[in-house]
């Protein structure tokens, strides 16, 4: 429950805590037809080298062994076309995303891979997952959880669902150490992306709040000490392209 006056940010703004997901859902239920070709333009395509690393960390089994996957935040499919891809007849994902707008579109991408019978979607939110203790192999979340307004429910959900022996990974947006390469980040990111984001889906505002989130988003050692409090051992983290994006990872033992 929330407590009375209790605020979390949305951006750079300080917002009621109960508002932020409907204000959340509000900015991809206006981006999502368009999220992934915006994803191409803001990254310069780097976006799919980030994902592949994910998918290698993964390393899903390539036999007929069950190996069940919960993607959430993942509407679009992308991370888990990219595991079926890589997996074996025994792979199958559950993409759960608390947003219909970006479900539809990853539903229409998996009948035109012909993935429907690997690949399933679920409207769901992260902070209370409808799924058994225990009932999945690995769980991954890909530049989205930034935008959960209780992270620490977030990653305690993901403990639970979680056999012991398997994995979390998250891919998110990081802090930029290297000289010269923050100011340029910080100068696309501001100066760039919000036009583009209007330009590409009618939409500015929405990109504006998305690069504003990367920078509340807790440094990578805080955020690995959030993944420890959730109970997960052996945690740790990888920095990719300077820093812009890290990728980390816990295991439930």
């Amino acid at each position: 429950m929330d407590r009375p006056g209790e605020t979390t940010h949305f951006g750079f703004r300080d917002v009621p805590l109960g508002d932020k997901q409907t204000l959340v859902n509000d900015v991809f239920h206006s981006v999502a037809s368009r999220y992934d070709l915006m994803n191409d333009l803001m990254s310069g395509g780097l976006h799919r080298v980030w994902k592949d690393i994910m998918i290698t960390a993964l390393d899903p089994p390539r036999s007929d062994r069950p190996f069940a996957l919960l993607d959430v935040a993942g509407g679009t499919g992308d991370i888990s076309f990219r595991a079926a891809k890589a997996a074996g007849r025994g792979f199958h994902a559950t993409v759960c995303d608390i947003n219909t707008d970006m479900l539809v579109v990853g539903r229409e991408r998996a009948a035109k891979r012909h993935l429907e019978t690997r690949v399933d979607f679920v409207e769901g939110n992260a902070e209370a997952l409808a799924f058994a203790d225990r009932s999945f192999d690995a769980y991954t979340i890909a530049f989205g959880i930034r935008n959960v307004p209780r992270i620490d429910l977030a990653l305690r959900e993901a403990y639970r669902v979680l056999k012991p022996g398997s994995r979390f990974l998250c891919l998110e947006f990081s802090t930029v150490e290297m000289p010269g390469l923050d100011r340029i980040y910080d100068l696309f990111s501001f100066k760039v992306i919000p036009p583009l984001g209007r330009m590409i889906t009618g939409d500015a505002e929405s990109y504006q709040y998305l690069v504003e989130s990367i920078r509340k988003f807790p440094k990578p050692n805080a955020f690995a000490d959030m993944i420890r409090d959730a109970g997960f051992a052996r945690v740790s983290w990888q920095t990719l392209s300077g820093g812009i994006v890290a990728l980390h990872s816990g295991w439930r033992l």
